[in-house]
């Protein structure tokens, strides 16, 4: 296992070389001048051109990465071209509220997604299940940003139950600046959640030991949470992995449109001043954070099936025996 683990720490570098120069490389063709955003529109060409120089931006684009890719080894993500503040400091700043709204959004994805897969499997074909299957589709198919817009329209600006922009200070403040961007995030995500617990529930349901189950006397609660669900878990655990992963990297509509404090918001404000470091810095964060969340699914699986991990440490003992 530790080798597994070490192996998919090494092949995160490629990947992270990869993703930096396709984003370098694309903002580098964006328009705009980073060094008349730094200092406005009136300032003189002479002000500019050295601004420029200072930049490093009078330099061919192949230069410029390879010295940002060698400052990137030494742990430094350059500054930020808007306020001139550290890019690390800035992104472990904003890191905190978008991991709190990702593990909310997961949380009402998980409440409505697994119960409504579970009922909607075992009513098979009823109107339960047609329902449950037809409103998942729809969730899937909403655009976030819709849905926020139409959550804002009514809870916040109708009915004045919530608030719709930023985040509160306080524990009640924040729970309630926290409701509507975690159902929008969250909408989504159970959708894609009932779907893939339908799936799985139905391939454990025709399976002999479930009926093994029902003929030792074991009560349907028992035999739905210790023999189904359990054995159904991993393309659960993969679905909401993969939807946490991309989370956790920042919800940019979400996140813009409820003016919420967090990496979303950021990147996004980032692109259009054409913050070149910020936006490099948040992205390889973002290619960090996902490819993590990958390994501990990947590791979690384990965990939940046996053979998995018996799998694991019969590679390690035949490495064990061709060694000796």
């Amino acid at each position: 296992m530790g080798k597994y683990i070490l192996r998919r720490l090494v092949m995160m570098i490629p990947v992270l070389i990869g993703v930096t120069f396709i984003v370098f490389f694309i903002m580098s063709l964006t328009p705009g001048d980073p060094a008349a955003i730094i200092l406005g529109d009136q300032a003189s060409a002479e002000a500019l051109e050295l601004k420029r120089i200072e930049l490093g931006l009078d330099k061919p684009l192949l230069i410029r990465y390879a010295t940002y890719m060698g400052n990137l080894v030494r742990g430094d993500l350059g500054t930020s071209y808007r306020n001139q503040i550290s890019v690390a400091a800035q992104v472990w700043d904003k890191f905190p509220n978008t991991a709190l709204l990702a593990v909310s959004g997961i949380l009402v994805a998980l409440l409505i997604g697994i119960p409504v897969g579970i009922l909607s499997a075992k009513k098979q074909y009823t109107f339960m299940d047609n329902s449950s299957m037809v409103l998942s589709l729809v969730g899937v198919s909403m655009p976030n940003f819709w849905l926020g817009l139409l959550l804002s329209l009514l809870f916040a600006l109708k009915l004045g139950w919530l608030p719709s922009q930023g985040m509160g200070r306080g524990f009640i403040p924040l729970l309630r600046s926290l409701v509507l961007p975690a159902i929008t995030l969250g909408t989504g995500v159970a959708a894609t959640v009932v779907r893939m617990t339908r799936s799985s529930m139905l391939e454990v349901i025709r399976q002999d030991y479930i009926s093994t189950a029902r003929a030792k006397g074991i009560t349907e609660r028992q035999i739905t949470k210790k023999h189904m669900l359990k054995n159904a878990l991993i393309p659960i655990v993969t679905a909401v992995g993969l939807q946490f992963g991309q989370l956790l990297g920042g919800a940019m509509l979400t996140e813009t449109i409820f003016s919420w404090p967090g990496l979303g918001r950021l990147m996004v404000d980032s692109i259009t001043s054409k913050d070149i470091p910020m936006v490099l810095g948040a992205v390889i964060f973002m290619a960090v954070m996902f490819s993590f969340v990958n390994l501990l699914v990947d590791i979690l699986y384990a965990f939940l099936d046996p053979r998995i991990q018996s799998q694991y440490g019969k590679a390690t003992k035949r490495r064990k025996e061709v060694a000796a």
